[in-house]
């Protein structure tokens, strides 16, 4: 695999944390993990990608939608295929797409289906540009227009982007009635918010993140599983090795074993 990244210019640079490639030389079969970020998928090749979900696999679509995973998820990637992939801000991705953000919530929506004929568009247009920064200028010019045409759902931004920022920065404990109390709304109303925007719980949200700060841990293997444990906020070491296979159906020795 093979990444590229690209960062946001302007405007977009509060929404988009960056455009990145993700290009394979061989056929693989790939676990998914949780980012706590909405995603658009762009197919720029021609070579399909099928996920599989428990019992049930689908053809990814060219312009896809990735939604947060939660669950257990793996891709079959076959080999030359690359993708330009936008991760939005943990707390934007609602800006761009006229469906709720929680409707993508371990789903993969075609893009097709949403936008239809500006969607064709911009499509044939990316497709069209030989290089690979050129597409990525057709990229963000086509999420500006996004932008620009949601208002309206820009007027709560700066609190829900608060709230992204609280969670991760109290790291290692998630607490409803403090986060309530630190901002001064109600559980159910930040709740409410974090469907709309997120769309992932804020419960959920925290769990995505420390899973990440865990990920790069293990990823490092300079520690324990037990160390990495308490330094992420689970009760032991058997709670974080229980979360981590809910989102990847494997424990952290399963995905990772070490090379003799």
């Amino acid at each position: 695999m093979r990444d590229r990244i690209f960062y946001p210019s302007g405007v977009l640079s509060r929404y988009v944390k960056y455009f990145w490639t993700c290009a394979h030389d061989r056929d693989a079969l790939e676990v998914m993990y949780p980012t706590g970020c909405v995603e658009l998928c762009i197919d720029i090749t021609d070579g399909d990608t099928i996920r599989h979900r428990g019992n049930q696999s689908m053809t990814v679509p060219r312009l896809e939608v990735l939604g947060h995973w939660t669950i257990p998820t793996r891709a079959t990637i076959k080999k030359g295929n690359t993708c330009l992939i936008t991760r939005f801000q943990p707390y934007a991705g609602a800006l761009f797409f006229p469906n709720p953000v929680s409707d993508f919530t371990n789903e993969s929506i075609d893009l097709f289906d949403m936008l239809s004929k500006e969607c064709s568009e911009f499509y044939y247009r990316l497709m069209e540009q030989p290089l690979l920064e050129q597409k990525v200028k057709v990229l963000e010019a086509f999420l500006l227009t996004r932008l620009m045409s949601t208002p309206k759902k820009q007027e709560k931004l700066g609190l829900v982007e608060g709230l992204c920022h609280s969670i991760s920065r109290h790291g290692e404990s998630f607490d409803m009635g403090r986060l309530a109390a630190e901002t001064g709304f109600s559980a159910r109303y930040i709740q409410k918010l974090f469907l709309n925007y997120v769309g992932i719980s804020p419960n959920s949200f925290y769990s995505v993140q420390r899973f990440n700060k865990s990920l790069e841990l293990v990823r490092s293997a300079n520690t324990s599983l037990t160390n990495i444990a308490y330094e992420c906020g689970y009760y032991d070491q058997a709670h974080f090795i229980r979360e981590f296979k809910s989102y990847t159906g494997l424990t952290p020795s399963q995905l990772f074993i070490p090379v003799s």
